[in-house]
């Protein structure tokens, strides 16, 4: 059994053996480069699409510092599975495709803590 020669693109900078760095000069609005961390033959087996995503991320109004890419990094909506980031409080923003979509689906006896201090469940509101 031979091994499969795969190669990691151009674009992304070795820094160590499991951290890499897509510069923010890669695509125009980056705010922060994106880093991957993850063994070589995980990033080279990465698809475009999580490079392209990641990238996105890092595009965020309020990014700091980078938009990670975990090991476990695959295509997700908008951010791809495995994407971290972290924003500013001010200026930042709380992204849907970074906590999932899936976040409303909660059951409907679930409570909810109101403005005003009160508990009320979901299916009464």
């Amino acid at each position: 059994m031979g091994c499969i020669d795969v190669s990691i693109p151009d674009f992304i900078q070795k820094m160590s053996n499991v951290e890499w760095i897509i510069p923010k000069t890669y695509k125009v609005g980056m705010q922060v480069p994106a880093k991957i961390i993850a063994s070589q033959d995980i990033v080279a087996n990465m698809d475009m699409q999580v490079y392209d995503q990641i990238t996105n991320v890092a595009t965020l109004p309020g990014i700091i510092n980078h938009a990670y890419c975990m090991p476990d990094g695959h295509s997700g909506y908008g951010f791809p599975i495995g994407g971290v980031a972290a924003f500013d409080l001010k200026k930042g923003i709380i992204s849907p495709g970074g906590i999932g979509f899936d976040i409303n689906c909660t059951h409907p006896n679930s409570k909810i803590l109101c403005k005003l201090g009160y508990w009320k469940k979901i299916k009464d509101i």
